[in-house]
């Protein structure tokens, strides 16, 4: 497995880069072919539009009705001046004949400037045509000369005029165009990077699980196996002559096989609890209860344990009601977990428990587990609640458990539409804090 691992994750790995860079790949390609074929569909435009406009300078000539422009009497030149396209139209009427001829060849809504230039002169242009056509990077020019066709009185005469187009940001305009495609590409990139995603993260929290399980089990068989043992010792002990004698020592080590009965009762009970909230099988008996009973009790049975660590508990109860909807039995264990808790990771000679309570407007109540143990790590901080997680105690090996008290805790907390939160700072303390609503 721990060979695998890695190696699925660098094959994953591979296969989404290359995919990614295939697709950067191919729309580039296609960005390229786009431009193109946008490039050669404006110059056919442009061309078509210059025909059309040299055809009607030239139909609407002042002797297109004569035989030969030299039976017109006068300067010859000048009549070719005014038979131009820039003397016989108007900026609005050639940028209406564009603006049109782009419509019709489906170039809805495209940006332009246009100028008509003779001898390198602007003879017409329209306002943002000089400053655009400077920069050839980001803008597409053509242009087309606007000459006479063959066979017309004015073929080879007429002045030789240039009718350039500027196209502003090319590049925006076709990958306009690619919309559909781009988002569709990126749709399915993200689908690929999110189920590599949710797979790699299943894997680390299959692998998490297993390493958990695994110490949970090791973990199990030391608690099982230690009563166990101490309950055969006794029992062996009870079976000698000596023993059955005298009744003091007879009740000893009964007593030892009762306590240790309980305590792997205890155990088991622990894991059972565990495995019906995995399945949701645990049915609360909700009742109206008051909070501060319940904690009194609580801490009421465990004051052997507070006392054998010379603790101190210090009460500080001031919600104002206290009265709450709760299973007592769930209840009472959560608060045992978190006080039993509190009293395992003090330190030595110096278990300090302060339990406080406070109302939160009318609709809530906080309770504050306050104790000066040896603290988490933020690391530990974060994953508390995990089921079959143990912090690591450094050289406290007094600690014992399998790792589903505060799991449990959470989930009794949340099926009494509580919430749970912790605070620590190692070497210093922890502080647990849970809120609930009040009965109505």
């Amino acid at each position: 497995m721990k060979r695998i691992f890695p190696l699925i994750i660098f094959l994953i790995t591979v296969s989404l880069l290359g995919i990614i860079y295939i697709q950067v790949s191919w729309i580039r390609t296609v960005a390229k072919m786009r431009e193109e074929q946008f490039e050669e569909k404006l110059y056919l435009v442009v061309q078509k539009v210059a025909e059309e406009l040299v055809e009607e300078a030239v139909g609407d000539s002042e002797f297109s009705g004569q035989s030969s422009p030299f039976s017109f009497q006068g300067d010859v030149r000048d009549i070719y001046r005014r038979n131009s396209v820039s003397a016989r139209f108007s900026v609005y009427e050639i940028k209406e004949k564009l603006h049109n001829a782009f419509l019709q060849n489906n170039l809805k809504d495209l940006q332009f400037e246009f100028s008509v230039n003779r001898d390198g002169q602007h003879l017409l242009s329209t306002a943002h045509f000089q400053e655009m056509s400077r920069d050839s990077m980001h803008h597409l020019m053509v242009y087309f000369p606007l000459v006479a066709g063959g066979g017309s009185l004015l073929e080879n005469l007429t002045p030789e005029e240039v009718l350039f187009i500027v196209v502003p940001d090319i590049k925006s305009i076709v990958i306009k165009s690619m919309n559909g495609l781009i988002v569709a590409s990126i749709l399915f990139t993200l689908i690929i990077i999110t189920a590599f995603y949710l797979t790699f993260g299943t894997m680390l929290k299959q692998k998490k699980i297993s390493e958990m399980k695994t110490d949970f089990i090791n973990n199990m068989t030391h608690e099982l196996k230690t009563p166990l043992a101490t309950i055969s010792l006794a029992i062996d002990a009870i079976r000698t002559e000596k023993v059955q004698k005298e009744k003091d020592r007879f009740d000893y080590f009964t007593g030892i096989i009762k306590d240790e009965n309980k305590r792997m009762n205890g155990h088991v009970e622990t894991i059972l609890q565990a495995a019906q909230l995995e399945k949701q099988e645990i049915h609360l008996e909700m009742s109206p209860v008051h909070l501060h009973e319940i904690i009194q009790q609580v801490c009421k049975n465990l004051e052997l344990q507070i006392k054998e660590k010379n603790g101190q508990t210090i009460f500080d109860l001031q919600a104002t009601n206290d009265l709450i909807e709760a299973d007592v039995k769930h209840f009472s264990n959560l608060l045992n977990n978190l006080i039993e808790n509190a009293i395992k990771y003090s330190k030595e000679n110096s278990l300090y428990i302060r339990i406080a309570t406070r109302s939160i407007g009318r609709k809530s109540i906080r309770i504050e587990i306050e104790d000066h143990g040896i603290g988490m790590s933020k690391e530990t901080l974060s994953r508390i609640f995990e089921k079959f997680y143990r912090a690591h105690t450094g050289n406290l090996h007094n600690v014992k458990g399998f790792g589903l008290g505060l799991s449990y805790v959470k989930e009794i907390t949340q099926a009494h539409q509580g919430r749970i939160k912790a605070d620590s700072v190692l070497g210093k303390g922890s502080t647990f804090i849970l809120t609930f609503p009040r009965a109505l």
